[in-house]
């Protein structure tokens, strides 16, 4: 449903693994919020489709739009640029949509940072254990170097919570999405 009035931006981070990317859907699925769709540097998994899950583009590409300043955002995570630009996010905002984004601490910093005419609330997600974000990742299908990579990463990523609006702990998918929904 439109809003009378501009959308806000709702940014969930959390470390990989702990489930932002299946929350964010969920609320856009059951809400009608517009999902801001990063473009990035990586390849795309075997499922993901262009334009829908990312923008995949060239790392030159990426550098002009950086050039460009057309991100409202963006960070190198784990070897790979991921972005957001003004343009879609804003165009979608004054049409009243809610926008979510599914970007890491280092881009969430960066928009929280801007003196934006929109309303931002943010939302960082935890597993209930390291245990549990472990398998998590085996679940996926994840190769062990990655799982290594972003358990180190954990510790890390980890210690920007207190920058967050809120903190949930995503123990279970439906109870995780009501408590973020009961903040909206």
């Amino acid at each position: 449903m439109l809003l009378s009035k501009d959308g806000k931006m709702i940014i969930l981070s959390s470390p990989s693994g702990a489930g932002k990317t299946t929350l964010v859907k969920k609320i856009s699925k059951e809400k009608n919020y517009k999902i801001s769709i990063s473009h990035t540097t990586r390849e795309p998994r075997q499922d993901e489709i262009d334009g829908v899950d990312y923008f995949f583009i060239s790392i030159n590409k990426f550098n002009k739009l950086i050039d460009e300043k057309a991100f409202l955002e963006h960070a190198n995570v784990f070897k790979n640029l991921y972005g957001s630009t003004k343009e879609q996010v804003f165009k979608d905002l004054k049409k009243g949509y809610n926008v979510l984004f599914d970007i890491d601490w280092q881009g969430a910093q960066q928009i929280k940072k801007k003196t934006l005419d929109f309303d931002l609330i943010s939302f960082f997600i935890l597993p209930p254990s390291k245990d549990v974000l472990y398998e998590r990742l085996i679940s996926r299908g994840t190769n062990k170097e990655t799982i290594d990579m972003r358990m180190e990463q954990f510790d890390k990523d980890v210690q920007h919570w207190i920058d967050y609006d809120f903190v949930v702990v995503n123990e279970d998918l439906n109870e995780c999405y009501k408590e973020i929904i009961g903040y909206l």
